[in-house]
């Protein structure tokens, strides 16, 4: 195994770190002001003007769209190369990221040229609606939305919530993933289709709370309700029946861009606690040297760097073998990398006090992410039991 960077991903981690300095950090209080004066005059979702600010910089200097080959409007870097390299102003933001990518994989060339290109440019965002509230959406052979076909026409009726974006001014299209045929075979009953968001029957009824973050700024997590509404089957994604393997696609990248993130998050985590503690003082010494201060430090370390030797592992793994080939690896991340992260951040928390679940730093917001992960796209238990039972496979 070797995936150690090579010369273009060093270079374009020097570039990412320099704009990070010069651009993203200095933002962040501006972004934070910005998000309080929209939410103060009555429109939460509206996405602070600095975001658009920095894409326009990202772009400027080459930083965009990393995630997708050339073919498809991207960079054309491998998922080992792009594994350091993730933040929103680089347009590679979820859930855009993997609506993106289904398009570039199984979109028509008219479904392509209408979403994939403003996506691409960033010129909008978009939501994808998969979960729904009165099944166990973890199993989606649960699913139960329909989308039924009505003459050169699909109808759709029913509720989902969590659809991450949809609240976001900017979102113009919805990725909804439902049941054509609830005869067929288990995994050939589900179809997505891409459904604009303007579209007569669909209600965004409120978006969700997570640990009491609305996550406004970041186009929230919506709950929709589908009434009769009406597309033209040409919106179908690929064909009926391809639903859950679409699904399967899209979430072996959209799995390993959360690892990603959430190592990143935890490296920040550790930066604020080490500052932190080299600049407090309790029972007579600095907090530093304190032997329990030390031995989160220590234990941060090392559950960051196996974290990420075993995202890197999963990045050349689906470059070399492919995403099929990765399977066992990309759900090992799933279940270690958020449970680390949420180790580290709370670390973090706890040596910040009180002022580590305030509004003043970061960490809450971080912390209540990274758990929240411990579900999204999967729950840990539906990832253990595909794990024990692929070893199991070994001795039975």
């Amino acid at each position: 195994m070797d995936f150690g960077h090579d010369e273009r991903t060093r270079e374009l981690c020097e570039q990412l770190q320099s704009f990070m300095d010069s651009h993203i950090y200095p933002a962040e209080p501006v972004y934070h002001e910005q998000a309080i004066k929209a939410a103060q005059e009555g429109d939460p979702w509206r996405r602070p003007a600095v975001v658009a600010e920095l894409k326009t910089a990202a772009r400027e200097r080459g930083l965009w769209n990393l995630f997708l080959p050339k073919h498809s409007g991207g960079a054309g870097l491998t998922n080992l190369q792009y594994a350091a390299l993730a933040p929103e102003a680089l347009n590679c933001a979820a859930p855009d990221t993997g609506n993106m990518e289904v398009l570039a994989e199984f979109g028509s060339p008219e479904q392509q040229d209408r979403w994939l290109k403003p996506l691409l440019d960033g010129a909008i965002r978009s939501a994808f609606c998969m979960t729904e509230p009165d099944v166990a959406s973890s199993d989606a052979s649960n699913i139960a939305t329909r989308i039924q076909r009505d003459g050169d026409s699909y109808v759709i009726n029913g509720t989902k919530w969590w659809s991450s974006g949809a609240m976001d001014p900017a979102c113009e299209i919805l990725i909804v993933m439902g049941k054509t045929d609830p005869d067929a075979d288990r995994h050939r009953q589900q179809s997505m289709i891409l459904v604009p968001r303007d579209t007569p029957g669909i209600s965004i009824r409120r978006g969700m709370h997570l640990f009491g973050y609305d996550d406004a700024p970041h186009g929230g997590h919506a709950e929709v309700r589908f009434a009769d509404v009406r597309v033209p089957a040409s919106n179908l994604i690929d064909e009926e029946g391809s639903g859950f393997a679409i699904a399967q696609a899209r979430l072996g990248p959209g799995r390993i861009h959360h690892c990603m993130r959430l190592i990143g998050a935890a490296e920040r985590a550790l930066e604020l606690l080490c500052k932190r503690v080299t600049s407090r003082t309790a029972f007579g010494r600095p907090l530093a040297e304190q032997g329990v201060i030390q031995d989160w430090i220590a234990e941060s370390r090392v559950r960051i760097e196996q974290a990420r030797l075993l995202v890197l592992k999963t990045a050349w793994l689906m470059d070399t073998v492919g995403n099929k080939g990765a399977h066992t690896e990309i759900q090992a991340i799933k279940v270690a990398t958020p449970a680390m992260a949420e180790w580290v951040i709370d670390k973090a928390i706890q040596a910040h006090g009180a002022g580590g679940v305030s509004q003043d730093f970061p960490l809450a917001h971080m912390w209540a992410a990274a758990r929240s992960l411990r579900f999204a796209d999967g729950p840990d238990e539906v990832h253990k039991r595909s794990l024990a039972r692929r070893e199991l496979r070994r001795y039975t």
